[in-house]
């Protein structure tokens, strides 16, 4: 083999502008996972997936996760058949702690309101002309949960599970980004200076009751959310019981470990530019961010609505929280308010909306899938 014929056969003959685009944009997610420390455990997988999938593919050879009989299209199947986000909600389930949550029950309006971005980016998507289940797909981009618009994605538009996912993935890094302006925005000195009383404490006999009652009452309101929340309140039944610790401290650890990284690399080498560099992709991240902005001014707003009926008032930058970004939008409401009165601590309080809207998004996309799967 000479060696006009040995560059012909590798990936510097076929590499093409777009490709070479993608290996930038996944370098890219790669240092702001390391350097910036945007969630490192997605990105930094995410971002080695794009590399990986953008190495242009060699005529016979299987390699990529659309070439059938290839090893990434057998571990992409986890994605495209929606089996990886219900092992991620048994991990998180295994995590969850909905003591405050439950201690404060009215703050659950809070993750309901905040999923007001999926639907009316839903109505924004069949404005730009998407399908019926595309838009459904595109619209739980707003609830800022990775494994949900997976799943949704696989269930009604797997033919845009990339951009979808890649889009979701990357709002929720950027949540420490994108939220506080908008707190900011829509709230005043006066409100973000409100303290909270602190929560109840939360019986053992509660915390194991919820997630059996609240799978039930769930599941039969939005059957479609069946398989998601199913693992999510099971792995905290898991973790609630005590008596199955060993199981949870798998679900939490080593089980969720290995599902993410299984989920972000494939998920990043799914961005072949040859099907990903595509104007529904750009469109897709336009709406998810708009998504997004929507879904957190909801929850301020209608925190802020709930205060005009409320005697003890709640600072209404918890309602940011209600976005099911998992614990980054918490976190955020504590660095957005401490900035201002450095001895008020939301966090606790935050985390109520924060993992109500883990359940609301998945109850979202149930209602979408139940609606619109046979549309």
């Amino acid at each position: 083999m000479d060696l006009t014929s040995f560059f012909s056969n590798s990936g510097f003959a076929h590499l093409g502008v777009g490709n070479s685009l993608m290996i930038l944009i996944g370098l890219l997610f790669i240092i702001l996972g390391i350097v910036k420390d945007y969630e490192p455990l997605l990105l930094v997988p995410i971002g080695f997936g794009v590399l990986l999938g953008n190495i242009p593919p060699i005529e016979g050879m299987p390699l990529g996760v659309y070439d059938e009989n290839s090893v990434l299209y057998f571990l992409y199947q986890g994605v495209s058949k929606g089996i990886y986000p219900p092992l991620i909600f048994l991990g998180i389930g295994a995590m969850t702690d909905f003591s405050t949550m439950l201690s404060n029950p009215k703050l659950i309006l809070l993750g309901a309101a905040a999923q007001i971005g999926v639907f009316l980016t839903f109505v924004g998507s069949l404005i730009l002309g998407f399908t019926t289940q595309q838009a459904g797909a595109i619209g739980i981009i707003g609830g800022a949960d990775g494994p949900t618009a997976i799943f949704l994605s696989s269930m009604l538009a797997p033919e845009l599970l990339g951009p979808i996912a890649i889009a979701a993935y990357s709002y929720m890094a950027l949540v420490p980004v994108i939220q506080p302006p908008i707190m900011k925005l829509l709230t005043t000195k006066k409100e973000r200076l409100i303290r909270m009383a602190p929560p109840r404490t939360v019986s053992k006999r509660e915390k194991i009751i919820f997630p059996i009652v609240a799978f039930l009452i769930c599941a039969l309101i939005a059957p479609g959310s069946t398989t998601l929340l199913g693992m999510l309140f099971f792995g905290n039944l898991l973790k609630e019981s005590t008596v199955t610790e060993r199981l949870a401290s798998s679900a939490r650890n080593a089980m969720i470990d290995i599902v993410t990284i299984l989920l972000g690399l494939t998920v990043g080498a799914s961005t072949q530019a040859q099907v990903f560099l595509t104007p529904q992709s750009i469109m897709i991240f336009g709406l998810g961010a708009l998504s997004f902005v929507i879904a957190t001014a909801g929850g301020v707003l209608f925190a802020k609505f709930m205060n005009l009926f409320l005697v003890e008032k709640i600072n209404p930058l918890i309602g940011a929280a209600g976005v099911s970004a998992v614990p980054d939008s918490a976190r955020v409401v504590q660095a957005v308010g401490q900035k201002e009165d450095p001895s008020n601590f939301l966090l606790m309080h935050a985390m109520a909306p924060n993992v109500a809207g883990v359940i609301g998004s998945a109850i979202a996309a149930g209602v979408l899938w139940s609606a619109l799967g046979n549309f």
